[in-house]
C-alpha cells in the first residue's frame, strides 16, 4: 500500500469512526450520560479535525480522498456496525478502535518514512500519541477486571 492509499485508508476509518462516536453520543443512557455524552462529542470533534487534517495533507501531496460514504465504507478497516447498548459496551468499543487505528498508523509511519515524507509522518506520530492518551483515559474509566 502507497501513501495515499494509506492516507484514504484512515480518512475512511476516522469518517466510520466519527459517525459511530456520534451515535454513542445520541444514545448513550444511564448514570454516566452527562460525562459520557460530553466525552463522546468531544471525541468526534476531535475526529472530524483529524479527517480534515488528514485529508488536506492528502490533497498536499498530490493525491484525492475519499469523501462519499459509499468510498469510506469500502476502504474503512473500522466496522461501522454496532450493537452496543450499554454505556461500558460503548467505550469498550472506542477502545477497540482507538487500537486499531493506534496499530494502522504505527504502519503508516513506516510507509510514509520509506516515502520520505517526514511531515505525513509527523502527522501520524502526534495522532498516535493522542489516541494512546484516549485509550489509557477510556481504559480508566472502565471497571477493574477481577484477575483470578
Amino acid at each position: 500500500m502507497n501513501l495515499e492509499q494509506f492516507l484514504n485508508q484512515q480518512i475512511a476509518n476516522l469518517n466510520v469512526f466519527y459517525t459511530k462516536l456520534h451515535r454513542f453520543h445520541w444514545y448513550v443512557k444511564g448514570p454516566q450520560f452527562f460525562t459520557l455524552h460530553e466525552k463522546f462529542e468531544e471525541l468526534y470533534t476531535e475526529t472530524a479535525a483529524d479527517i480534515d487534517e488528514y485529508a488536506e495533507r492528502l490533497l498536499a501531496i498530490g493525491g484525492q480522498p475519499v469523501a462519499t460514504l459509499k468510498g469510506f465504507l469500502s476502504l474503512a478497516t473500522l466496522s461501522e456496525e454496532g450493537n452496543e447498548q450499554t454505556a461500558h459496551e460503548m467505550i469498550e468499543s472506542v477502545v477497540n478502535d482507538y487500537l486499531i487505528l493506534v496499530q494502522q498508523l504505527k504502519m503508516g509511519i513506516k510507509i510514509a518514512e520509506e516515502a520520505n515524507d517526514h511531515v505525513t509522518a509527523d502527522l501520524f506520530i502526534g495522532t498516535v500519541g493522542r489516541f494512546e492518551k484516549h485509550i489509557w483515559m477510556l481504559n480508566a474509566f472502565l471497571p477493574v477486571k477481577e484477575l483470578v
